[in-house]
């Protein structure tokens, strides 16, 4: 079977890995790793690659950047003349980006089966992008696999039959304790941040990327008057992505000497920060998750998340965007919950976890006799 693996951005490949490793145990599974080119030129060396043991991409679409119609659109006339030619059999996609939108339609058109991993995930808030590609690419799917109950549940309401839904636990978990095994076997100094990080005990780990955080100027002011005011209490290790660096320099915003600015970090050596931080605030989904897996506190600098089952256990704390609001989350993270909560073994966020959940039966869409999933 020929199968597509398609990522756009940096944690689809992450996500991706897992299932990538796990299929070469399969002669049956031929996998094909497909990069749209949506985020062509953010740190994806071969350093990249290696660090998440995966080859150079098979194909590369050259999407590029643009508004989100105008990419979209580059990444669907190239993936439609790659699937005129190689003619997968499987086109999986994972998260909601927009080369998970794009492909899953140029697959759907040229009837082939669309596999959709974090399906089902739902912040209800349409004014985020994101969440209008997770919903229409599971209108489209074929195969749903679910990372927590919360997608079980929204597919059944949305009307999928449940015989398509599998419940898989969480592939960019499986990548993080992948990742956790490795770092145990490397030099202390083998980073070149791990200076920064013996100097500064107790720090906080940020991530700062989201178009509706850093593109308005209100927002991003209110934040980064949060960040420092926080940063008079502790260390902020700061990877600054491109988007942000730019807004940044617009919006003249001003950010503490003690917030700390580092180039953007591959997988591992971001991993080797933010394990040990006293706290993350992030807007990102990922790390909701991978936080609440090493049961590091965490801060969401959104107003809402897809990740809900992180609230509901109180591993994570929404922030908003407010300065005030932002300040109460993060004391709540850090002097209220934090750590006082248990991850559920029905989430199946452990890490390797074999089996596809009960209704699986120990089968996976794919005819074989376990999952994709590592373990």
């Amino acid at each position: 079977m020929k199968t597509f693996l398609i990522a756009g951005a940096r944690p689809n490949f992450m996500k991706i890995a897992p299932v990538y490793r796990k299929a070469l145990r399969y002669h049956q599974v031929a996998c094909r790793i497909v990069h749209t080119g949506q985020h062509y030129d953010y740190e994806m060396s071969q350093a990249f690659f290696e660090d998440l043991e995966l080859p150079e991409p098979d194909f590369f679409l050259e999407a590029g950047s643009g508004s989100h119609a105008v990419q979209t659109a580059r990444i669907m006339v190239a993936f439609e003349a790659l699937c005129e030619t190689e003619k997968p059999d499987l086109v999986m996609v994972v998260g909601d980006v927009n080369s998970t939108l794009a492909c899953a339609i140029v697959a759907k058109k040229a009837l082939i089966q669309v596999a959709h991993v974090e399906a089902g995930l739902r912040s209800f808030d349409l004014a985020m992008p994101e969440e209008i590609n997770r919903m229409v690419t599971d209108v489209l799917a074929d195969f749903f696999f679910v990372t927590e109950q919360s997608g079980i549940f929204n597919l059944l309401k949305e009307g999928k039959p449940k015989e398509q839904i599998h419940f898989v636990g969480n592939v960019m978990v499986d990548n993080l304790f992948h990742q956790v095994e490795k770092l145990k076997t490397s030099q202390p100094d083998a980073f070149p941040t791990a200076a920064i990080k013996e100097a500064s005990a107790g720090y906080a780990f940020l991530t700062l990327h989201r178009p509706s955080n850093v593109d308005h100027k209100e927002n991003f002011e209110e934040i980064a008057a949060a960040l420092n005011e926080i940063a008079q209490e502790r260390v902020i290790l700061f990877p600054v992505h491109p988007r942000t660096e730019k807004m940044l320099k617009a919006h003249d915003i001003h950010l503490s000497d003690n917030i700390k600015r580092l180039p953007p970090l591959g997988f591992r050596e971001s991993l080797f920060l933010w394990k040990d931080a006293g706290v993350v605030l992030t807007d990102s989904g990922g790390l909701q998750e991978e936080t609440t897996a090493l049961r590091v506190a965490c801060v969401t600098l959104r107003e809402n998340t897809e990740r809900p089952i992180t609230i509901e256990i109180g591993s994570n704390v929404l922030g908003g965007t407010k300065k005030d609001t932002i300040l109460q989350a993060y004391e709540e993270a850090v002097n209220g919950r934090k750590k006082a909560y248990t991850v559920p073994p029905e989430v199946g966020w452990e890490g390797g976890r074999e089996d596809m959940g009960s209704d699986s039966e120990g089968m996976n869409p794919f005819g074989m006799d376990d999952s994709l999933r590592e373990g």
